[in-house]
């Protein structure tokens, strides 16, 4: 049983412990494919919680089966009341685990997550933990940042929106709403892109924010953004901000030193926290597994994984990494696409420019377009571990995991160039595997020159593990140029720095449910409107309505000039607001380096932080 399924037993049994049965539902434990382990769980419990009673369900997809945990409404249960059940009405669970459920019903419930300062595993994790099933249970299309307010859409197999409505009051950050059952489930990747805004402050004065020499500069700056687009990098978080960058795991894997990554993944960072580099030495210095899993902290979940396999397979490393769960592990190799592809970009960029396509770039075949490609889900992604945590990333953009149905591949010639079939926008790079081309020009032989570096060969593997064979993964395609769509921007003055700028979507829902509010409100026709108001408050009506006035605009940075205290108001400064939308797998971040011309290296970020 692992720790997850073992976090969720231990707290379903304090809770009956606890004097009271009622409300208490049933928990799922993870899915699992292997029956003879089924069997001993089921055996597991029988024998040691003999007012438990266990039995076999169908899990979130078709093929999947799950152990179910529930008091055991038996005679005897250990002493317990078997009336307590019968009063309550309890119905009888079926053997497969529909628990009556309705057929009119999708087996789905699909709902808005809306999440502030973290992330989307965190949420659905904290969410889970209060219904009592498992992460797994939730479906979603992409991983949102953790330093962000963000609304995406989740469903979750077999619940009832009053359940997750009911939570709304308990969590902190989080709101769940917008109810409705589904046939289906949402997996990575089925989505069509992501709408940004984003605000940036102190333009004009240097306050930790963003220098600008002029207000002209800034327009012109946001109009360039919107008219010409930015190099569509991979972002930061594509190759994680610690010490040890993805992609460096990603090249061990491909060249087959399984000891060599294990290392990369366990050893000692720079910049975290002194429990987890004191278990990161652990492992290093006395290679004691036991202490080591004692003492790495849960949401380690690479880590973990590893020592855990460790602890029953002493060094087989190749083993402890397919411990991994499967859509974290890839994202290594995945990082190693990446990181040939932006080095690709860049010498494209430097050698031809950005204003025109050249003989040897790879293009689309005309008659398709990418915008109308249709995103099926990559095999490589259908895995029961499909939800969990890539915990080196803080926003994880999924969709180039996917297959794209797209439309034939070709390098442009002299003569698409010259009937202008092509622009700098049509152009596009691989991300290496089985299925790609390469340009038809020097732009190649980066990737050979990479990959050579690293002792790796993109056309033959150096091991016959199919998942970290660069041979093995198909690779796709992905533009060099993207300009945002949707694209909007405003300059906001203001004085506070606290002062939010941009409406949330909760924000707006306050709003509109105090619109409804202020509608309902009914002023008794039989009084006039004076009469609602004591009289020693009439003659200080209008001094109250300039005193609001002169807040509303102390909340967008303007001195009132009829306010006699004006003067001491603080400095204003300018902050720009940016609403856009970007295709998904594309990077916001990768939209603002372009706009304010500045690094995003983990390096110059840390230098942010002092």
């Amino acid at each position: 049983m692992g720790d997850n399924d073992a976090d969720l037993l231990e707290g379903f049994i304090g809770q009956l412990t606890s004097g009271s049965e009622d409300g208490i539902l049933p928990i799922v434990l993870s899915p699992d494919s292997d029956k003879a382990h089924r069997t001993k769980v089921h055996n597991f419990i029988k024998e040691n919680f003999k007012f438990l009673v266990t039995d076999t369900v169908d899990g979130p997809s078709a093929s999947s089966k799950c152990i179910r945990v529930r008091l055991n409404s038996g005679a005897n249960n250990n002493g317990r009341n078997p009336r307590k059940r019968k009063e309550r009405g309890d119905k009888p669970f079926d053997s497969r685990g529909s628990n009556n459920w309705p057929e009119h019903l999708g087996k789905f419930l699909r709902f808005h997550l809306y999440k502030e300062n973290k992330d989307t595993q965190e949420a659905l994790g904290l969410i889970g933990k209060m219904l009592g099933i498992q992460p797994r249970s939730f479906g979603f299309a992409g991983t949102k940042d953790k330093r962000s307010i963000s609304t995406q859409r989740v469903t979750v197999f077999k619940q009832h929106a009053s359940r997750l409505a009911a939570l709304n009051d308990r969590l902190i950050g989080i709101r769940v709403g917008d109810f409705c059952h589904v046939k289906d489930e949402l997996l990575l990747g089925q989505l069509l892109g992501n709408r940004f805004t984003i605000t940036l402050r102190a333009f004009t004065h240097s306050l930790r924010g963003v220098v600008a020499d002029s207000e002209d500069m800034i327009k012109a700056s946001a109009d360039s953004l919107g008219r010409c687009g930015f190099i569509n990098y991979f972002g930061l978080q594509r190759f994680g901000s610690g010490s040890v960058p993805t992609h460096l795991i990603g090249a061990a894997l491909l060249r087959g030193e399984w000891k060599s990554a294990v290392s990369l993944i366990l050893d000692p960072r720079e910049g975290e926290r002194d429990e987890v580099r004191k278990a990161r030495e652990c492992y290093k210095e006395t290679n004691n597994i036991e202490g080591t899993l004692k003492q790495l902290p849960r949401h380690l979940i690479a880590e973990r994984a590893i020592v855990q396999c460790l602890k029953k397979c002493p060094g087989n490393y190749l083993q402890a990494l397919k411990a991994i769960p499967r859509t974290l592990r890839m994202m290594y190799v995945h990082s190693y696409q990446s990181y040939l592809w932006n080095h690709a970009a860049s010498m494209r960029v430097q050698k031809y420019g950005t204003e025109q396509v050249v003989p040897g770039d790879l293009v689309y075949g005309k008659g398709g377009n990418t915008e109308k490609e249709t995103v099926v889900v990559n095999p490589e992604c259908e895995d029961e571990n499909i939800n969990d945590a890539y915990n080196h990333l803080d926003e994880t953009s999924v969709t180039d995991l996917a297959e794209r149905k797209s439309f034939p591949v070709k390098a442009a010639t002299a003569e698409d160039i010259s009937t202008g079939n092509y622009t700098i926008n049509d152009v596009i790079l691989p991300m290496p595997g089985s299925r790609t081309i390469y340009p038809a020009n020097d732009i190649a032989n980066i990737y050979h020159d990479l990959v050579k570096k690293d002792a790796i060969e993109l056309t033959e593997s150096a091991h016959s593990v199919k998942e970290f064979s660069i041979t093995s993964v198909t690779g796709s395609y992905r533009q060099v140029f993207q300009k945002p769509l949707n694209f909007e921007w405003e300059l906001l003055p203001y004085e506070d720095s606290n002062t939010p700028l941009a409406e949330t979507d909760l924000d707006k829902i306050a709003k509109s449910k105090s619109n409804v509010a202020s509608k309902e409100v009914k002023v008794d026709n039989n009084r006039s409107s004076s009469d609602c108001i004591p009289a020693s408050f009439q003659g200080d009506l209008n001094p109250l309505v300039t005193c609001k006035k002169v807040e509303n605009n102390k909340e967008l940075g303007l001195a009132s000039v009829d306010s006699p205290g004006a003067s001491n108001l603080q400095e204003s400064h300018l902050a720009l607001k940016l609403s856009f939308t970007l295709p998904a797998s594309c990077y916001a971040t990768m939209a603002i380096r372009e706009l304010l011309k500045t690094s995003t290296s983990v390096a110059f970020h840390k230098t942010l932080n002092h």
